[in-house]
């Protein structure tokens, strides 16, 4: 370390991995102050790195540049879970880990949605920032084609071209390397009152003492009061998998069983029976003394879990105890914008004919091919969103109550409907000089599949031939709503030349400017789902929105009943604007009345709310 310290200087690589080798050695020979201050080193090489890289680098290369810090605190965690075994202290770990969270946890998320908004500051930024989501526009043309008629110089051209203007644009754009502003727990805690807390749940490869393909889930809580984060072990993720993978043959008793005390769902394989309430809250409970508000961020599979719907009893869910805060990162507690909303436009899509006929009427059901999604076990016959692209008379309903809540509490509403609910419409909004409107509200069919080359969530009944978004290595374009004329792409058949294809995906989303809207309400199937990328987050629709600028996102983890989803939203909506309770506030209140009313959790617990 030494010799490499004075040759080769403490920035290069081979410095940093001896660093890394030589704290491994300090934790096995139960050196602790010895690996802690290593660690120390360690974080301060690989964060200096990262400052310096955000100037230069494109979001695609500060991609690989990250996994660094995702293997350095696999290792982190890893020790304090053996120490824990051997009885020994944590000591100053705990504390290095929640500031390694509090940087790299959803950082390119942070990036790519720092540079889409700076980038209309200035005429030359726009300009490059054009041309930028103009490579990205093709791309993403060529990578909806199937795989034998794509054509791989010109993507390979293109993505050199995107990915040389995107690191332009780094350089060149005012305030988007300082956005890279060092967080540290301390400062986390100064934000909290004596009710509140903060937990940050993380997943993480097990690399010590041995290397494993094991991942275990912690957490880590802090609270008001300068005391450092406590440290939980919660389960592996085998115990979890046990639970989200099992399924009975309907849905809706499937969702019930993991939302009830009646049926906890399957066990592991010999190991005793757990629920969701066992495995990810109640380690916790004895911590949260006196806290009734929570900031958490989750980590993983837990991304597919609705944390508030959780039961602790007969007639009491997490979200009755606690008032809970979805958040990306919880460093956004001390880096929040503070943006303030003053305009009152309201955008609502829904009752969207999917196919191109325009002759039909609003009435008639515009029968598209069955399909599940991603996590979903189909129910024939229902009249769920995303069990086929056909028309959803319920939609048409929701969006009209909601047009009279909004008007009646003087907001300006601006409906999307039938074979008006373009591509191009949505695509319009924040366009050029134009604000987006402060409310865009999607009451469609959305779609969510699993990567292919995975086994994880392998759904029944697919037809391999079924679709290229289906197969499309991209994550971020196997997720995404579908507008109106959706269903001639979908099938494979040709759209004309010049318009959009109406298959709205989350990686064309990603390139709009939404900095003006504070909510988007997708009031659709699975909108929620996408490819979990360890502690970065969720790709998919969630992902686009929050870079395209959105403060509060709305969204599904499964598929949704038509009929309870839109007395869930017209009961939202009036919460919020008649009763002029806090959106967080309003949304919670709107589940718990639905379940009091005598509603099953596959009715309402669907929808989660991500700040």
């Amino acid at each position: 370390k030494g010799i490499q310290e004075k040759i080769l200087g403490k920035e290069h690589p081979d410095y940093l991995a001896t660093c890394i080798s030589l704290s491994e050695l300090y934790e096995r020979q139960s050196k602790w102050k010895e690996s802690e201050k290593l660690q120390l080193e360690i974080k301060r090489v690989q964060v200096a790195g990262m400052v310096q890289s955000v100037s230069y680098l494109s979001v695609s290369e500060l991609t690989n540049f990250t996994r660094s810090f995702e293997q350095m605190n696999d290792l982190l965690y890893s020790y304090m879970a053996q120490r824990i075994i051997k009885g020994e202290p944590i000591g100053l770990l705990s504390e290095l880990a929640f500031d390694y969270l509090l940087f790299y946890k959803g950082f390119l998320l942070s990036a790519a949605s720092k540079l889409n908004v700076l980038a209309g500051m200035t005429k030359a930024a726009k300009e490059l920032n054009q041309k930028r989501k103009m490579y990205f526009r093709l791309l993403a043309k060529e990578f909806v084609k199937p795989v034998k008629e794509r054509d791989l110089t010109f993507i390979n051209e293109l993505q050199e071209k995107a990915n040389a203007v995107e690191k332009e644009l780094t350089r060149n754009v005012s305030g988007y390397a300082g956005f890279v502003s060092q967080v540290h727990w301390k400062e986390v805690a100064s934000t909290l009152k004596a009710n509140e807390a903060v937990i940050e749940f993380v997943s993480f490869r097990k690399r010590f003492p041995f290397d494993s393909d094991s991942i275990l889930y912690a957490a880590e809580i802090l609270t008001a009061g300068g005391k450092a984060p406590d440290f939980i072990f919660l389960c592996e993720q085998k115990s979890v998998d046990s639970i989200l993978h099992s399924g009975s043959g309907r849905k809706s008793d499937y969702v019930n069983g993991l939302y009830s005390l009646l049926d906890r769902g399957a066990a592991a394989v010999e190991a005793p029976k757990r629920s969701l309430y066992e495995l990810f809250w109640k380690p916790l409970e004895s911590r949260l003394s006196g806290v009734d508000r929570i900031y958490f961020s989750p980590s993983g599979l837990l991304h597919r879990i609705n944390l508030g719907a959780i039961p602790v009893s007969e007639t009491e869910a997490v979200s009755d105890r606690y008032t809970l805060i979805q958040l990306n990162s919880t460093r956004q507690l001390v880096l929040s914008d503070h943006m303030i909303f003053d305009q009152s436009q309201v955008a609502l899509f829904g009752g969207i004919h999917f196919e191109q006929d325009t002759t039909l009427t609003s009435e008639e059901p515009l029968v598209a091919f069955q399909r599940t999604g991603g996590t979903s076990w189909s129910e024939p016959g229902g009249n769920s969103r995303g069990e086929g692209w056909r028309y959803l008379p319920g939609t048409a309903r929701e969006i009209s109550a909601i047009e009279n809540i909004a008007q009646d509490a003087g907001w300006q509403v601006r409906i999307h409907k039938a074979n008006d609910a373009t591509e191009e419409s949505f695509k319009g909004m924040g366009a050029g000089d134009h604000a987006s409107p402060r409310i865009i509200h999607m009451a469609t069919h959305g779609y969510f599949f699993p990567d292919q080359k995975t086994a994880e969530f392998q759904p029944m009944g697919r037809n391999p031939s079924e679709s290229v978004f289906k197969v499309n290595d991209h994550p971020m374009l196997r997720s995404g709503l579908i507008m109106a004329g959706g269903n001639a792409a979908w099938q494979g058949k040709q759209v004309p030349e010049g318009i959009e294809d109406g298959i709205l995906t989350a990686y064309e989303i990603s390139q709009l400017n939404l900095s003006n809207t504070e909510l988007v309400v997708l009031s659709a199937c699975e909108t929620g789902l996408g490819d979990i990328h360890g502690n970065e987050g969720v790709y998919g629709l969630q992902r686009a929105f929050k870079i395209a600028g959105v403060k509060y996102l709305i969204m599904s983890l499964w598929q949704v009943p038509d009929k309870q989803t839109s007395l869930l939203m017209t009961t939202f909506y009036r919460k919020w604007m008649e009763d002029h309770m806090a959106i967080p506030n309003a949304f919670h209140a709107a589940q718990k009345e639905l379940r009091d009313n005598g509603l099953d959790p596959y009715n309402w617990a669907g929808f989660v709310l991500v700040e």
